[in-house]
């Protein structure tokens, strides 16, 4: 399905990843099947009278499963010559007599076949719209107990006939509510448009159906911040649409560079870019410079200020700018930086303005589901907006400040990102061994996936929370 928006993040799921899929699902199966109900059957045939009830699938022996990937629909889960076993009582009235006792029979050849059909909701979460399900009980047979044992063999015909019939109909609408509601619910711990932290969000609403071949899911999500103080704020979308092309590992996750930029410009516009450094964080021999360099201008404005502490405000002037190439990822990054003095109990007096200009190198790794970015500073300029000869006098700055940069502003802002963003992954579900790779306006990461809970596990701790309004 076409879509007006490029997507700024995608998300492959390879048939490696469905096969780690298929251990899950089928394990989730079979303990749906273990809580099928069914009904007490009761009836009559010549002069026995009988009625069952009790009745508890006591082993499942799923031999031959497969899920695979249905073009242009979703999913399709089927098991094929698989065996159940049941225990049920009986009460048998013949004539004078009555008996009671149990039952075991065995439900043979069970094939299942259940297509899921994958698509996106209104909100743009991923849900399972349709699910079509056949099963049947090829045979049964029953083994009675009790004294009477060899005369209740002639009920087993009858008998064993309503019972493959009530199991036929009941597997699948317990497979049918257990892809619609409880499935349903795992995907709810997808985020779509939720909080990063206090400052920005992150949206990321599917924008199209699942795209399904024979070998791949492919998902197109938004992969916009934005800042929690202007949620309909939309950053339009000019960046290289990023392309999977792999299939070696489970799944793979591609980002561009809108996706980085609108999380820059988020943080921008919510104004925690701007960074001061107080006395107490500066370096003594910056603080010396400084002093020593602007030792005229403040003997001019009051020579009681010579021993007052400075402080330097760094102020980005627009929002950060992000490049990837096969050779890198990049950030640029244009500020504005002040030189004040802060004499006791009097208004800071400002000494000075520049304009700096740096480059840094960032990293990209994933631990579980969290994004996180790790950068380095390559380049450093300053210079003076006012004439050249100004900017000559900065030279000397240069160094120190390009230290202070990288002691004291790069900790704070890493420490910031270190901290990452979630990916659209459920609940419970991780990535492993991951590989990133740059391309021309986008990164891929490769990956295993790892179930760190199992999805009965995920499932019912989200039905019995609440749901978070930030979903």
């Amino acid at each position: 399905m076409a879509t007006a928006f490029t997507p700024g993040c995608k998300i492959r799921i390879t048939a490696k990843g469905l096969e780690l899929l298929k251990q899950e699902s089928l394990k989730f199966v079979e303990e749906e099947l273990e809580n099928i109900t069914i009904p007490d059957l009761s009836g009559k045939e010549g002069r026995f009278q009988y009625t069952i009830n009790n009745v508890r699938i006591t082993e499942l022996n799923l031999t031959s499963s497969d899920l695979r990937f249905q073009p242009d629909f979703g999913l399709v889960f089927e098991v094929h010559n698989s065996s159940i076993s049941l225990n049920f009582m009986r009460r048998i009235f013949y004539w004078f007599f009555t008996d009671a006792g149990s039952i075991n029979a065995s439900a043979e050849g069970v094939n299942i076949h259940t297509a899921v059909r994958l698509s996106k909701d209104s909100l743009g979460r991923l849900k399972i719209s349709n699910i079509s399900c056949d099963a049947a009980v090829g045979k049964m047979r029953a083994e009675f107990s009790g004294t009477l044992r060899r005369v209740y063999d002639l009920l087993a015909t009858f008998i064993t006939t309503g019972m493959r019939f009530l199991l036929n109909q009941q597997i699948c609408p317990v497979l049918n509510n257990a892809g619609l509601v409880l499935l349903n619910s795992l995907l709810d711990t997808v985020p779509v448009r939720t909080k990063v932290d206090k400052y920005v969000g992150i949206d990321y609403s599917l924008l199209s159906d699942p795209v399904v071949t024979s070998e791949n899911l492919d998902m197109d999500f938004r992969g916009m911040f934005f800042e929690l103080q202007n949620e309909n704020d939309t950053l339009v979308n000019y960046a290289v649409e990023p392309v999977i092309r792999e299939y070696d590992r489970m799944v793979y996750l591609s980002l561009s560079e809108y996706f980085f930029d609108s999380g820059m410009l988020s943080y921008f516009k919510a104004g925690v870019l701007n960074i001061r450094i107080s006395h107490d964080k500066m370096p003594k021999d910056l603080e010396m410079l400084l002093r020593t360099s602007y030792f005229g201008t403040i003997m001019l404005l009051n020579p009681s200020f010579a021993e007052a502490p400075m402080s330097l405000e760094l102020e980005v002037t627009t929002a950060p700018r992000c490049v990837i190439k096969p050779s890198g990822m990049s950030v640029s990054v244009t500020a504005v930086v002040s030189i004040l003095l802060l004499p006791p109990g009097q208004e800071p007096v400002q000494l000075s303005s520049m304009t700096m200009e740096c480059k840094m190198s960032a990293k990209v790794s994933m631990k579980g589901k969290k994004l996180a970015l790790h950068m380095d500073l390559r380049r450093f300029k300053i210079f003076s907006n006012q004439s050249a000869l100004e900017s000559l006098a900065l030279i000397p700055l240069q160094t120190p400040l390009k230290t202070l940069l990288q002691l004291a502003v790069m900790p704070i802002i890493n420490d910031r990102t270190k901290k990452g963003v979630q990916i659209p992954l459920p609940e419970g579900m991780d990535f492993t061994e991951e590989v990133v790779e740059n391309h021309m306006g986008f990164i891929t990461i490769g990956a295993n996936l790892h179930f760190s809970k199992g999805l009965r596990e995920v499932i019912e701790r989200n039905r019995a929370e609440p749901k978070s309004l930030t979903n």
